[in-house]
């Protein structure tokens, strides 16, 4: 045959064919079902930052306790991420997000487990203007862990392991999503006190804070922490990890404020993520050079673990309200907050609340000063309202952990004897250590 005719033909068919294909290939879904696709997938990549600051809390207590406990701070953190994803699944989710289903109207959540959507969402009628449960679930869940991580480091080298695992379980299954719901669930500071907490300067950093004051205030400082009159210092163990755990939580703290915003379906949404990143990197780096500076000019030398701790003051400062200051606002608001753990530390220590990592300056004084540095920027928010719901959210913590911590040892006790804490926690409680090649003898 004619090879032109041959061609001819081929293009005929083509021609033809070309609807038929142009149909099947137009697979663009509904406008509804883009937005819950992209705000879906916002919340797991959002979700795999937050789960990766547990690799930065470990790494940072790792750096900041001494050589004999650092076994001991890895087994808590991957110990308390695991209680936190079991107890958030069995009962928190519910607690917290209980749409209707109050057992208490705007108190006291639901009771029961999390449940995802069908394999497919076969015969479901499932809302596509937001997002899958299980994404939303994943999310959420790697805050509760964050809160449980907090109280990890300043607790460290002297508590029981199991005790303080004890403790992860009430605080992850019950007062983080109790409290959180107040607020993230539609309850009664949300609905009565306009409380605005964007991604949880209360209701995850502060809550942890307090939760940490609880159990140090109960537990006692270090032995030989504060003899005669003096703060002996207790060096880190390995300034390096301290340093890379930083790093590690400052990049997934843009998952943390940006996946706050809670949808990526427009727009007008996306340049808000963007805006909410730029404004969390430049409170961090506001923070942190404030404690730079502030530490030169008052110990002649710039102390690196109050420039890491400035940094993340700079990141608590501004989870609060990510999106509406301006980046010289956003600054600013990170400076203070690293300003506040140079005088907030000794403080402690004049106190004699011995805080390991500094997690109390951290994350509960700047918890605190972030919330209320919401006024300044964002006109929806009261002085009144923040102010009550800090104190209603601190009371509450404060007072069901201190119970927790006393009940705990009076119970099965919850510090080490006096020999097991001199020779460290790793032998004593685990019989390994974090480096066996340096240990004496």
């Amino acid at each position: 045959m004619n090879p032109y005719k041959i061609l001819g033909i081929g293009a005929a068919l083509a021609t033809i064919a070309m609807p038929a294909l142009a149909q099947e290939a137009d697979m663009t879904p509904p406008t509804g079902e883009i937005g819950y696709i992209f705000t879906t997938f916002m919340f797991l990549v959002a979700g795999f930052l937050v789960m990766w600051m547990a690799a930065g809390f470990a790494m940072l207590e790792a750096g900041l306790v001494r050589q004999k406990n650092v076994t001991m701070q890895l087994m808590k953190n991957v110990a308390l991420f695991s209680i936190a994803g079991l107890m958030y699944y069995l009962v928190g989710y519910n607690l917290m997000y209980p749409g209707d289903g109050w057992t208490i109207p705007n108190v006291l959540g639901a009771f029961g487990t999390a449940a995802m959507e069908p394999v497919g969402l076969a015969d479901t009628e499932t809302d596509l203007t937001y997002a899958s449960v299980g994404s939303d679930f994943f999310f959420q869940l790697m805050f509760c862990a964050t809160t449980a991580s907090i109280v990890s480091g300043t607790l460290a080298e002297r508590i029981k392991l199991w005790p303080f695992l004890i403790f992860t379980v009430v605080l992850t299954g019950l007062i983080y999503p109790i409290q959180a719901s107040w607020k993230w669930g539609g309850g009664f500071l949300d609905a009565n006190f306009g409380f605005l907490d964007f991604a949880g300067s209360t209701v995850v950093h502060s809550v942890g804070g307090w939760a940490a004051l609880a159990g140090a205030l109960i537990l006692g400082p270090r032995l030989g922490k504060y003899k005669d009159g003096r703060v002996h210092p207790m060096p880190g163990s390995n300034l390096t990890l301290a340093t890379l755990g930083t790093f590690i939580l400052w990049l997934g703290w843009f998952g943390f404020n940006g996946g706050s915003q809670l949808y990526m379906d427009t727009a007008s949404n996306v340049s808000d993520i963007s805006r909410i990143f730029a404004n969390t990197n430049t409170a961090a780096a506001g923070g942190a050079l404030t404690a730079l500076i502030l530490t030169q000019l008052l110990y002649k030398k710039p102390d690196i673990t109050m420039v890491l701790n400035g940094a993340l003051a700079g990141l608590v400062s501004i989870t609060a309200e990510p999106l509406t200051p301006t980046l010289g606002s956003a600054t600013l608001i990170g400076a203070v907050g690293g300003g506040l753990v140079v005088f907030v530390v000794p403080l402690l220590d004049k106190l004699r609340i011995d805080d390991v990592v500094g997690a109390i300056p951290v994350h509960l004084v700047c918890g605190i000063w972030g919330t209320f540095a919401v006024v300044f920027t964002n006109g929806d928010a009261t002085v009144s309202g923040q102010l009550i719901s800090i104190a209603i959210v601190g009371a509450f913590t404060f007072v069901v952990s201190g119970a927790l911590w006393f009940i705990l040892k009076a119970t099965v006790g919850i510090r080490v004897g006096e020999e097991e804490e001199i020779n460290g926690l790793d032998m004593a409680e685990l019989g390994m250590e974090a480096y066996p090649e340096f240990s004496k003898g």
